[in-house]
């Protein structure tokens, strides 16, 4: 894979996780499945193309500082 797709895809994840761990801080419950579906999908991507990301958001990914 190109390094283009595996950095879009980084990004991606960060910022499903981001909106993920706001979407709990607000408790949107709906939201969250939605973000957590969509991190799921894109863990599944990563996985299909052999691309190594962490699977645990870190903490400024979760919208904490």
């Amino acid at each position: 894979m190109t390094a283009a797709f595996d950095e879009e895809l980084h990004e991606q994840l960060a910022q499903a996780r981001q909106a993920l761990g706001q979407a709990r801080e607000c408790g949107d419950d709906d939201g969250a499945h939605a973000y957590a579906g969509r991190e799921a999908s894109l863990l599944r991507i990563a996985a299909d193309h052999g691309i190594d990301v962490p699977h645990a958001a870190q903490p400024e990914e979760q919208g904490e500082s």
